[in-house]
């Protein structure tokens, strides 16, 4: 029998251990090197853009690369996910693949770490999410036939009755 309780208090002082580590809050002083990340952590998102200069920003790329039929879609208040949905065409593969990259450069130089890009290695419909601007660049059959835009700026209609 003391066999058996020595491993029983054995095994639950190791699993209260591992609670203690993983369940449980830490309590711990503040040192001058958490001040300091805090510190670095709080001037980062200092540095990063809000999303109306964001919008200018990746709007003037798009310009200066040549996208066509830019449209944008104000998504506040419709959308918990971004501010912003930008909706642009380019000619033809690669330079929908070139204005996406030149895009993705401009978001990273302005400070903007979480970028997300899909599409690129087919440059069919390359989708930039930057957080508060979600950028969709497409070849112009494509765009035609996913029409995005009647999808987001169409007005919300009330349920029919049977």
């Amino acid at each position: 029998m003391d066999s058996a309780s020595a491993i029983q208090r054995k095994e639950w002082s190791l699993a209260t251990s591992v609670l203690s580590k993983s369940v449980l809050p830490k309590v711990s002083k503040a040192s001058p090197k958490t001040a300091r990340k805090t510190s670095t952590q709080a001037a980062a998102l200092k540095a990063q853009p809000d999303a109306d200069e964001t919008l200018n920003m990746i709007l003037s790329r798009l310009d200066d690369m040549k996208a066509e039929e830019t449209i944008t879609i104000d998504l506040r208040g419709k959308s918990a996910f971004s501010d912003y949905m930008i909706v642009t065409t380019g000619r033809v593969n690669r330079h929908v693949g070139a204005i996406a990259e030149n895009v993705t450069k401009a978001l990273k130089e302005n400070g903007i770490k979480s970028i997300h890009v899909e599409g690129l290695p087919n440059c069919d419909w390359v989708l930039i999410d930057s957080g508060d601007v979600i950028v969709h660049v497409f070849r112009p059959e494509v765009r035609e036939f996913y029409n995005l835009e009647r999808l987001w700026t169409r007005a919300p209609t009330a349920a029919k009755a049977i």
